[in-house]
């Protein structure tokens, strides 16, 4: 598996408005560019999930969460610098996004891939944060990271466990290659209120 040949190729369906499936830095998931409406809506439609439901995207620095959020409290910066293991923050407003990628109230969650995770005892392999990082970095735009299953299932904890339907249902599938038994955990998620207000979402 050559990184930069799987990026190109992982790329070239993005810039198209298609659907990949990929392994993000936690466990492996359905992606598009989280700018394009049309490409959102048919990851809804693989995975048989209500529009109501917001999807988390991934961006690969604080600089591109900041084009994204309109306000990124201090809190948050602190937290994403501090935490050990893979987080998800959903803030107040999202911006520059496709509409159906945003909850109802014009939130929207957003995680960075970090290398420190790689050993923080997440169960992360090595490699998986650089692609994520290096495919956003390539795109220039924000990637929808949503888990490969249909909703209401149980997310996959490794490429073994993704169901038939989601694999026939997009038009890429990353040949980043994973030890098999290697199993993987979702990200926590917390909500940060641009007035520094903290909940705790999902540990």
């Amino acid at each position: 598996m050559n990184l930069d040949v799987e990026i190109q190729n992982a790329l070239e369906v993005l810039r198209k408005g298609g659907i990949i499936l990929y392994p993000t830095d936690t466990i492996w998931g359905i992606g598009c560019d989280a700018t394009n409406e049309k490409a959102v809506e048919r990851i809804f439609q693989i995975k048989k999930r209500e529009e109501k439901k917001s999807l988390i995207i991934l961006v690969n620095d604080e600089r591109m969460l900041n084009k994204y959020v309109k306000e990124v409290p201090a809190i948050a910066h602190e937290l994403i610098t501090q935490s050990e293991t893979p987080l998800t923050i959903i803030y107040d407003e999202g911006i520059n996004l496709a509409k159906n990628v945003l909850a109802d109230d014009g939130s929207i969650a957003v995680r960075i891939p970090k290398p420190a995770y790689r050993n923080a005892g997440t169960g992360a392999t090595a490699g998986r944060d650089e692609f994520c990082n290096k495919l956003i970095y390539k795109f220039g735009k924000p990637i929808v990271s949503t888990s490969a299953n249909v909703s209401g299932e149980k997310a996959p904890q490794n490429f073994k466990e993704i169901s038939s339907e989601i694999l026939s249902k997009v038009d890429y599938i990353s040949n980043f290659q994973l030890p098999t038994s290697n199993f993987q955990l979702p990200s926590s998620i917390i909500k940060v209120k641009n007035n520094g207000e903290i909940k705790i979402i999902r540990k």
